[in-house]
């Protein structure tokens, strides 16, 4: 892997959790955000945040940013060292379950163009990154889950509570690819002294669940 100084991320999708952590790492390495709606990707390339969210609009305007957006996923893909999947997992109520199939298909696109690059899944699903690992045969994917607010969610990663990885504790080279991405989101932070953990990816994916149920539990929607 190459030396921290300059990386190329890329990030599948411009959500909240995607353009945010877009702008966190843009920072300091070359970042490209990759969706599917022309109008955001565009908005995104004039400087203008196609969500509301008040740092993103200020750092997407005022900063200056190494951040381009595309369609092109294959192009974007290519030459990463990390790829940042972000994409929906949208739950279907009728049949019972998380349509991982946008998530899925960035894996295929990635193993296809640029088979050494490590994947960092942010959707949470228990126990999906460890299947999705073993349905792709694919050792290149890492999970770690975002602890974000909507519309405070580039504030939320520059102050951030606490930073989760979940690797194979037992491949080297993937602990190694795990410290650096923490490493790549403790420099992009204002906050210093973040609290950071690695885990295995099932146990990231658990921690992620139980802050859900917490915080649904403690602060019930009215």
């Amino acid at each position: 892997m190459k030396a921290f100084e300059k990386l190329n991320i890329a990030v599948a999708g411009t959500g909240y959790v995607g353009l945010s952590i877009a702008v966190l790492l843009s920072q300091h390495h070359h970042v490209t955000a990759v969706d599917i709606v022309p109008e955001k990707v565009e908005l995104i390339n004039q400087k203008k945040s196609p969500i509301q969210d008040d740092y993103i609009e200020k750092y997407l305007a005022e900063k200056d940013l190494n951040l381009t957006a595309t369609l092109d996923g294959e192009t974007a893909y290519r030459d990463a060292d990390f790829v940042i999947i972000a994409a929906p997992t949208n739950y279907d109520s009728r049949k019972n379950f998380f349509d991982t199939s946008a998530v899925e298909a960035v894996i295929r696109l990635v193993m296809k163009v640029n088979p050494e690059a490590v994947m960092v899944i942010k959707s949470t699903i228990v126990g999906f990154t460890a299947s999705v690992r073993e349905k792709y045969q694919c050792r290149n994917i890492i999970f770690s889950p975002e602890f974000l607010r909507e519309s405070k969610a580039l504030y939320d990663n520059l102050y951030p509570s606490r930073i989760i990885v979940g690797t194979d504790m037992q491949d080297e080279r993937l602990v190694e690819a795990a410290h650096t991405f923490a490493y790549l989101l403790q420099e992009g932070a204002v906050k210093e002294n973040i609290d950071t953990l690695f885990m295995g990816f099932t146990e990231a994916e658990a921690v992620k669940l139980f802050a859900n149920t917490y915080l649904a539990s403690a602060f019930p929607s009215s």
